[in-house]
């Protein structure tokens, strides 16, 4: 047998189980948000809402994280929401994302007292353990685009969060960069959710 034929065989059981992997993530996924995804008109009274930091620079939200803001804003003011929980990465290398959501909402008219900051919300996890150990929400809404929504939903339920749902929000952001989001969502961020939900 030879060193060749060898090679293509792990090569081709490789590309098997990326592909199972891939769709397992997918399928879990999938099933756990079935739908917790809201309509904007249906939600809740008195909701907490949770809004997924993303890149700021230089005291300024980026696209992503800026359409998640403008529709954590329209939530608010249709007079739904009782309390808004910016959870991101605190530390000055990254920008501080909570402090730069907070003074997005406040200068939109969001009162301070609205507003809670989650500085170790490092990932879509870290989140989710924070609202289930440290915050004691059980049923938040969370606030992300499309392709980040329902792992987030799937990744709060797996690790303790009882009955999380989430409103997709917009976002002007270019096609390169939502197309790539999506290939990573698929490749990458759900095979490591479901990793995570494993190992809890």
């Amino acid at each position: 047998m030879s060193v060749r034929f060898v090679a293509g065989r792990l090569v081709v059981f490789g590309l098997i189980a990326v592909e199972l992997i891939v769709a397992i993530a997918a399928t879990w996924v999938y099933v756990a948000a079935a739908g917790r995804v809201l309509d904007a008109g249906t939600l809740p009274r008195d909701s907490t809402l949770v809004v997924l930091g993303s890149l700021v620079s230089d005291g300024e939200p980026g696209d992503y994280v800026r359409g998640r803001l403008e529709t954590a804003l329209d939530l608010y003011r249709d007079g739904h929401v009782a309390r808004i929980i910016n959870s991101g990465n605190g530390s000055a290398d990254a920008g501080d994302e909570p402090a730069v959501m907070r003074a997005y909402l406040e200068a939109r008219g969001v009162p301070a007292a609205v507003i809670v900051d989650d500085p170790v919300g490092f990932d879509t996890a870290d989140t989710c353990r924070g609202l289930r150990d440290r915050f004691e929400v059980r049923r938040p809404v969370l606030i992300t685009q499309d392709f980040h929504l329902d792992r987030a939903i799937a990744l709060c339920r797996r690790l303790g969060v009882d009955d999380p749902t989430g409103v997709v929000a917009g976002c002007a952001c270019s096609w390169p960069t939502v197309f790539r989001n999506h290939l990573r969502e698929t490749f990458l961020a759900r095979p490591r959710a479901l990793l995570t939900a494993i190992s809890g």
